[in-house]
């Protein structure tokens, strides 16, 4: 007789079947959690039934495939269900087994993976039919469960003799959106399995092979460093090892272990919109999410590894986290720990964290201004910079022990390479004056000196800013006396280059002229905000400074007072110089060729 299911709507069952699971290869992860539950049961009573003779070694969960009717069968040998049990945990939806055993032994640390009692009903979206033959352990008797999904079930004695239980799913018809016939196939069970049931404890067996490696990595309490470089290299299909391994355990209000790694180069899509950060997440030895992104904050997403934990709090499929503190609780301790191991590696392998600065350094230096800057004081010992001194890369703090405690400024300048740098006119005036310049060659830089604005109370001073100050008192009264007398030529030439400002400087030593800008937009991030597939362009108030000590500036007087025509070109070729040196484009080339030629032939 065909009995209906314990619910109030036949819509509920629907609903478990077609709606709370995303993913239909799931539906192996939840029987096979079903199994290991019904062995972890039969194991947990015989500690404290002598009645129950078993050895924990013959345990195990068998996959059959039967390729000619289309039926995939998981067996198990755990402590099996009698006809009520079979009739409470099937024919009543959402009443879960595994967390009525769990709630009857709260003062034994007992890991059940079931919760929800929905997880059976999963099959049903790769089933046209089910049926569950079981015989729980020292019965006379057993009994098969059968149904065909919302019409109702049946059950009825049968001559299953072993204790435990067999369920067999009998796929549908494939379609032309779905390939069912995919979950009667050798190599594809094997996949799922590897991928969601690798760790759970009992062997997964099928045609006498175990599939499973039942104990995690980072379960295990000796490993070496070759065998967690095997580890990761065959996880994360890597050609490197990985430059840093981290293993945490955690126990209290959040107990978790989690095995991290930092790669030795960043992935070939690491900068593009298409990469995924996250952790693989497990809860009892199941995966739940292969990339969960809110283990990780942004400026770690370079990092890969698990975490495995009972403490979360799953949504009713288990394919998603519920938003809850434990989650918050173990990103926060996997923060404090990755930033931990790298300020060590700066400070105790400095040539290994140079090889991951430049590959991950950029992520740093964007969680740096990213969301306002809430991340600064994190992350600002981790930076490191190529000194002019140093000739090498040193970190705010090392530049910091390496001054005279006079200096109130860090000296910085940005540009595309250090060489480029390295020869622009104004780093020889700073370089003489002894002051060290740290030299930003990644176009995030700037804007992460600009967000941390100090260090240790030392304000960041960018060496092509107009506003820098080298002088000496005496040094300014001669410079603001030499622009004083020639502000007529100033102005003019500053209407005629339309540009913000034109000045005479004492900063440049040999060279003749250069460009600096003034406010909060700098000639680099000038050129980084206009490389962005933007319509709107950024402009930097930009100031040429002419050196006063140069012979062009005597060229400059004679000609703007006895031939004003001639001083509008000297004023255009000296601009266009300007810029090419700073790496700028010129508006009208072929007018400065011009102009050049016509002075080169006089």
């Amino acid at each position: 007789m065909k009995k209906q299911f314990k619910s109030e709507s036949k819509k509920l069952l629907d609903l478990m079947i077609n709606s709370i699971y995303t993913n239909k290869e799931i539906f192996l992860r939840e029987l096979i959690s079903n199994s290991s539950d019904a062995l972890d049961k039969l194991y947990y009573n015989s500690l404290t039934n002598q009645d129950i003779k078993i050895k924990k070694a013959d345990l195990k969960i068998n996959i059959e495939i039967n390729d000619k009717n289309k039926i995939l069968i998981i067996e198990d040998n755990g402590i099996g269900m009698d006809k009520t049990e079979l009739e409470n945990n099937l024919g009543t939806i959402a009443k879960s087994g595994s967390l009525a055993f769990k709630n009857e032994n709260k003062d034994k640390k007992i890991d059940i993976i079931g919760q929800f009692g929905v997880g059976f009903y999963s099959a049903f979206m790769v089933s046209k039919k089910i049926t569950v033959e079981s015989k729980k352990v020292n019965s006379d008797k057993s009994y098969i469960w059968s149904s065909e999904g919302v019409d109702g079930y049946t059950i009825k004695e049968s001559d299953k003799k072993e204790n435990g239980t067999k369920i067999s799913l009998f796929l549908k018809d494939d379609t032309e959106d779905y390939k069912y016939s995919d979950f009667i196939d050798l190599n594809k069970i094997k996949e799922l399995v590897k991928k969601y049931s690798d760790y759970i404890r009992y062997p997964i067996v099928m045609n006498k092979e175990t599939l499973n490696s039942m104990t995690p990595i980072w379960k295990k309490s000796k490993v070496s460093d070759e065998e967690y470089n095997e580890y990761y290299t065959n996880k994360y299909y890597d050609y490197e090892k990985p430059l840093k391994v981290i293993k945490t355990s955690a126990e209290g209000l959040c107990s978790y272990k989690s095995l991290l790694f930092i790669p030795s180069h960043a992935p070939f899509d690491y900068y593009t919109k298409d990469y995924e950060k996250g952790l693989s997440l497990y809860s009892s030895g199941v995966l739940i999410m292969d990339k969960c992104k809110d283990l990780l904050p942004d400026y770690l997403s370079f990092v890969k590894g698990v975490v495995d934990t009972e403490d979360i709090s799953l949504n009713i499929s288990r394919e998603m986290l519920q938003q809850d503190k434990t989650l918050k609780l173990i990103e926060k301790n996997i923060d404090n720990k990755v930033r931990k191991e790298l300020l060590s590696m700066l400070q105790n392998n400095k040539e290994e964290y140079i090889k991951f600065f430049k590959a991950f350094g950029p992520q740093i230096k964007f969680g740096i201004y990213n969301n306002f800057g809430i991340d600064k004081d994190k992350l600002k010992d981790l930076l490191i910079f190529y000194s002019s001194k140093a000739k090498d890369y040193i970190s705010l703090k090392e530049y910091i022990d390496n001054i005279d405690e006079k200096q109130d400024k860090i000296y910085y300048c940005s540009g595309e390479s250090i060489e480029k740098i390295d020869s622009l006119p104004l780093v020889e005036r700073v370089k003489e004056k002894g002051y060290d310049i740290l030299y930003l060659i990644d176009m995030v830089d700037e804007f992460a000196i600009n967000a941390l604005n100090s260090y240790e109370n030392k304000q960041f001073q960018n060496i092509t800013d107009s506003n820098l100050d080298l002088d000496s008192e005496e040094e300014k009264k001669k410079n603001n006396k030499i622009n004083e007398d020639n502000k007529e030529l100033l102005n003019s030439m500053k209407e005629i280059l339309n540009i913000d400002e034109v000045k005479f400087t004492n900063k440049l030593k040999n060279h003749p002229v250069c460009i600096t800008s003034k406010g909060n937009v700098s000639i680099e991030m000038e050129k980084v905000l206009n490389a962005m597939p933007t319509e709107e362009k950024i402009q930097a108030q930009i100031v040429l400074e002419i050196n006063e000590n140069h012979p062009i500036k005597n060229k400059l007087e004679e000609l703007f007072n006895n031939n004003k025509e001639e001083f509008n070109k000297y004023s255009k070729i000296l601009y266009s110089e300007a810029r090419l040196i700073e790496g700028l484009p010129i508006d009208n080339p072929t007018e400065i060729s011009n102009l050049i030629c016509d002075i080169i032939s006089k």
